[in-house]
C-alpha cells in the first residue's frame, strides 16, 4: 500500500481551499451512469425488498399500497435531491459522514457515518440470510423434494452457507469497481426481466379469467386518506421506506464516477423513480390477482407473507414458477455484493479524515478499493447475522425493522446537513429555497417523526416478530443498542484520536471560496 493512498489526512492543518476534503486512492472515473444506475438497483435489491415488504404493507393498509409507495417514495426523493447538492459541492466518498461534519462538526457527522455503516451492516446480513432461504428453495423446486427446503430452518447449516454468501461477496467487492459494474448488468438486467413477467403475466390472467381473487383495479387504491389509521399508516410507510433504501450507494461511488459532481446525484435519481415505477406496477398486478383476502393465495394470509413471490409464483407463471425463486435468489446475492460498497467507502473516510484508525484508510495497491473496510464490514456482518439467527424466532423480520429505524437516523441526520450547510444561500435563487432548504427540511423531518415513533412502537414485545429481552421488544433493544455502541465507539475514538475532533483534518462549513453558487 502506498502512503498517499493508505494514511489518513495530515493533522495539523486544513486545505483553505477543500475545508480538508482530499482524494483517497480510490480508482477514479471508471463508474459512468448507466453502471451507477445498475449498482443502485442492485443495492436495493427490487424483487428480494419487495416480496419482503407487500405482504406486510397489505397487512397493514390494504389496497392502499400504491398510495403507500408513493407516500414513502416522497421523502426518499427529497432527500435525494439534498444528497445531489451536497455531492454536487463536496463529492467525497464518505458521503454522510463527511457532509454531517462539515455541516454541524466532527461529533454529529461521526454518528452520521456510524448511521449509514450499521443499516448497511444490518442489510448484509439480512440479505445474506435470503440468500440462503431461496437457495434451498430453489433446490427444492428443481429436484420436487420439499424437504429441501427444510435445511434452511436448521441454524448451523443456515449460518454455515451464509457465512459462503458473505465470502464470495467480499471477494468480488475487494476486486475493482469495474468487476463489480460487470457481475451486476447481468444480475439485475435478470431480476428486472422476471419482475417484468410476473407482473404483465398477473394482469393478463386477471383478464382471461384465471386470478385467484379478481379485484379490479381502482383509482382510489392511490388514495393515501384511505387508510383506517395513524398507526396502520405509520407501520406501512416504514415499511415502504425500507423498501426504497439503498440508492444512496451511487454516491459513496462519487469519487469513481466520471463527472463526481454531476453523475452520482443523476444516477440516484433516475433509480428511485426507476423503482418507484417498478414498484407500483407489482403491487398493482399482485393486488389485482390474488386479493387482500386471507385465502391459501391472498396477499392477507400471513403465511404467505414474508414470501409472497414465492407463494403466488407457480400460480402466476407455472412451469417457469422456479424463475421468480432464482430472481430473488439473484437479488439478494448482487445486493450482497453491491452494498459492500456503501459501508467500505465509509469507513475509508472515516480511517482517512482520522475519524477510526488509520488501516481503515488502506487502500488495496492492485485493485484500488478499500480493502481492509471491506474485510471488516463484512466480519462484523457475518457475526451480526449468526448471533441474530441465534436469539430471534424471526431474524429476517426483526432486522428489516432495526434497518428502519437506522434508514430514517442516517439519511434524516444528512437531510438536515444539506438545509444547514447551505443556510447562507437559501435564498440566493427560487432554485436554492427548493433544493436546498424546503426539499431536504421536509424529507429529513418525515424521517425524524418515523424515526421516534418506530422506537416508541418497538418498544412493544410484540413488535416484529414478538422476541424480547426482559420484556422489551427486540427491535427497540437492537435500535437503541447500535446507537449507543456508536456513541461509545466514538468517545473512544475522540480520546484516542482528539485531531478530527477538534476539527483539525475536517473543516465544519465551507470556506468563502466555496460558498460561490457554482450554477
Amino acid at each position: 500500500m502506498n502512503a498517499s493512498e493508505g494514511s489518513a489526512a495530515p493533522a495539523a492543518a486544513v486545505d483553505t481551499e477543500t475545508g480538508g476534503l482530499s482524494k483517497k486512492g480510490l480508482s477514479a472515473g471508471t463508474v459512468g451512469l448507466i453502471g451507477a444506475v445498475v449498482i443502485g438497483i442492485s443495492c436495493i435489491a427490487p424483487a428480494y425488498t419487495f416480496t419482503a415488504a407487500i405482504g406486510p404493507t397489505v397487512g397493514a393498509v390494504g389496497v392502499q399500497v400504491p398510495a403507500i409507495i408513493l407516500v414513502g417514495f416522497i421523502p426518499m426523493l427529497l432527500v435525494a435531491f439534498g444528497y445531489r447538492e451536497l455531492n454536487n459541492r463536496m463529492p467525497d466518498s464518505g458521503t454522510s459522514f463527511t457532509w454531517a461534519a462539515r455541516a454541524f462538526g466532527p461529533w454529529i457527522g461521526w454518528m452520521a457515518g456510524w448511521g449509514l455503516v450499521a443499516a448497511t451492516v444490518i442489510v448484509l446480513s439480512n440479505l445474506a440470510g435470503i440468500a440462503v432461504d431461496f437457495l434451498f428453495l430453489l433446490i427444492s423446486q428443481l429436484t420436487n423434494n420439499p424437504g429441501i427446503a427444510d435445511l434452511a430452518g436448521v441454524i448451523w447449516i443456515n449460518i454455515a452457507v451464509c457465512l459462503l454468501f458473505v465470502l464470495g461477496a467480499t471477494y468480488v467487492s475487494y476486486r475493482d469497481v469495474q468487476t463489480t459494474q460487470k457481475l451486476q448488468y447481468f444480475l439485475v438486467g435478470f431480476q428486472i426481466i422476471v419482475l417484468l413477467l410476473f407482473a404483465i403475466v398477473a394482469i393478463v390472467q386477471v383478464n382471461t379469467g384465471n386470478a385467484f381473487d379478481a379485484t379490479p383495479f381502482d383509482w382510489s387504491w392511490f388514495n393515501p386518506f384511505a387508510v383506517t389509521s395513524f398507526s396502520s399508516f405509520a407501520a406501512g410507510l416504514s415499511l415502504s421506506i425500507f423498501i426504497f433504501w439503498g440508492w444512496d450507494v451511487t454516491l459513496t461511488m462519487n469519487e469513481e464516477t466520471k463527472d463526481p459532481e454531476k453523475t452520482p446525484g443523476r444516477a440516484a435519481t433516475i433509480t428511485v423513480v426507476t423503482i418507484v415505477a417498478l414498484y407500483l406496477l407489482l403491487a398493482i398486478s399482485m393486488i389485482m390477482f390474488a386479493g387482500i383476502g386471507d385465502g391459501e393465495f391472498g396477499l392477507g394470509n400471513p403465511d404467505i407473507q414474508d414470501n409472497a413471490f414465492f407463494a403466488l409464483a407457480g400460480p402466476i407463471l407455472g412451469p417457469l414458477a422456479a424463475l421468480v425463486s432464482l430472481a430473488v435468489l439473484t437479488s439478494s446475492a448482487s445486493s450482497l455484493q453491491s452494498t459492500f460498497v456503501g459501508p467500505a467507502r465509509t469507513l475509508l473516510a472515516m480511517g482517512h479524515y482520522g475519524a477510526l484508525p488509520p488501516r481503515f484508510a488502506a487502500v488495496s495497491p492492485r485493485f484500488f478499493t478499500p480493502g481492509f473496510a471491506t474485510i471488516v464490514s463484512a466480519a462484523v456482518a457475518a457475526g451480526f447475522y449468526a448471533v441474530m439467527r441465534v436469539v430471534s424466532t424471526n431474524v429476517l423480520s426483526d432486522t428489516i425493522l432495526t434497518l428502519g429505524i437506522m434508514i430514517c437516523f442516517y439519511y434524516g441526520l444528512t437531510a438536515f446537513a444539506c438545509v444547514w450547510y447551505f443556510r447562507k444561500q437559501w435564498f440566493d435563487s427560487v432554485r436554492n429555497v427548493f433544493f436546498t432548504f424546503l426539499f431536504p427540511l421536509i424529507g429529513g423531518v418525515i424521517l425524524a417523526v418515523l424515526f421516534v415513533t418506530t422506537l416508541i412502537d418497538s418498544m412493544n414485545p410484540e413488535y416484529g416478530s414478538g422476541s424480547a429481552i426482559g420484556g422489551v421488544g427486540l427491535v427497540f433493544i437492537l435500535g437503541v443498542t447500535i446507537i449507543v455502541v456508536g456513541i461509545a465507539i466514538m468517545i473512544w475514538q475522540a480520546i484516542a484520536r482528539p485531531a478530527f475532533f477538534r476539527g483539525r483534518t475536517l473543516a465544519v462549513d465551507a470556506p468563502a471560496s466555496l460558498r460561490r453558487t457554482r450554477r
